[in-house]
């Protein structure tokens, strides 16, 4: 029962491409710097300051992400300053956010007081 998705039609070398896509996306600490960098750009000082890792940590994973393609960088004198390149991130965790919000909200549900059929005055 095929839907025609795009995800069909790619070859095996291509999912595996898909896989690192999502590979580098899996890591908390780059996701608070893309959210921070969904503000525009930055400084790797600004990053350390708005995620509250350490210089070394951020670094490698700012290497990362712009090694895959998701940030670039801009230097100008000493400074390095990041910003998104992929808008695709926008969508991506758009998605994702909107699709965890609503399974976690049908499962709060479950967690409202029951009644109990037992009136109180």
């Amino acid at each position: 029962m095929g839907t025609g998705t795009r995800m069909e039609r790619l070859s095996d070398d291509a999912l595996w491409l898909v896989a690192e896509r999502f590979k580098v996306m899996a890591e908390p600490m780059r996701l608070k710097l893309l959210r921070a960098l969904m503000g525009g750009e930055k400084t790797v000082s600004d990053l350390v300051g708005e995620t509250g890792g350490l210089q070394a940590n951020v670094s490698k994973h700012l290497g990362l992400l712009l090694d895959a393609g998701v940030v670039g960088r801009r230097k100008q004198g000493t400074s390095s300053f990041y910003r998104i390149t992929d808008d695709t991130v926008y969508d991506l965790c758009d998605l994702v956010c909107g699709s965890l919000q609503q399974r976690l909200s049908g499962e709060l549900e479950g967690f409202s007081p029951a009644t109990t059929g037992q009136e109180t005055a």
